[in-house]
């Protein structure tokens, strides 16, 4: 069974689990929401459920100005507590998050939140290049799929290697501050700026 990217991001705002194994527990779970969070518990993947429903109202804006003063980065991260928002470990991730924006240029936080039409329009690209290269017809789609998960990694901000340690995603970093702090953490939103270049 196929699972929607709303599915998906209704059992991640609900446990906290990361974008894959949310994906994977839905789909093991025919879209039953229930069972999909059952299926993420049996799998030891940390489930914040008595975060569930609670607001990330707290928090901060971080920001990044590049050396030079060229590119500028502001990153709206919350928290569910004051307390967790005045620590050192929230606003050095920030910091750092702010840092990855004006580093890596993320278009999008994750990927639920690609539109459907620049969705669409990657899988007809990356369906093109496989066929121009000989592909036969019936391996295509999985290379798509495959592909499309690069194309994630190089637009999507939790998708991304962590640019202090690449063998760490920004989802992992999150994991680890939501492990450590006992909150729902979420990265709202980011906007970059660059001198000579117009926003989108």
């Amino acid at each position: 069974m196929s699972v929607n990217a709303e599915q998906v991001k209704k059992l991640r705002e609900k446990t906290g689990a990361g974008f894959m194994d949310c994906k994977n527990a839905l789909t093991e779970a025919a879209g039953d929401m229930d069972k999909a969070v059952d299926l993420l518990r049996q799998k030891g993947i940390d489930v914040a459920m008595a975060r569930e429903g609670r607001a990330a109202e707290e928090g901060v804006i971080a920001s990044y100005i590049h050396a030079g003063n060229q590119i500028g980065v502001l990153v709206d991260l919350r928290s569910e507590t004051d307390f967790v928002a005045r620590t050192d470990e929230f606003r050095e991730f920030g910091r750092d998050i702010a840092m990855q924006v004006a580093a890596m240029h993320p278009k999008w936080i994750a990927p639920e939140d690609v539109p459907c039409e620049a969705l669409e329009h990657e899988r007809e690209v990356l369906k093109q290049q496989a066929l121009e290269e000989g592909k036969p017809e019936h391996i295509v789609e999985k290379m798509v799929e495959g592909r499309l998960q690069k194309f994630y990694e190089s637009v999507c901000l939790i998708k991304q290697p962590f640019i202090r340690d690449d063998s760490l995603t920004i989802e992992d970093k999150l994991n680890e501050l939501v492990s450590t702090t006992g909150e729902r953490i979420v990265i709202a939103r980011f906007v970059r700026f660059q001198v000579g270049e117009e926003q989108e």
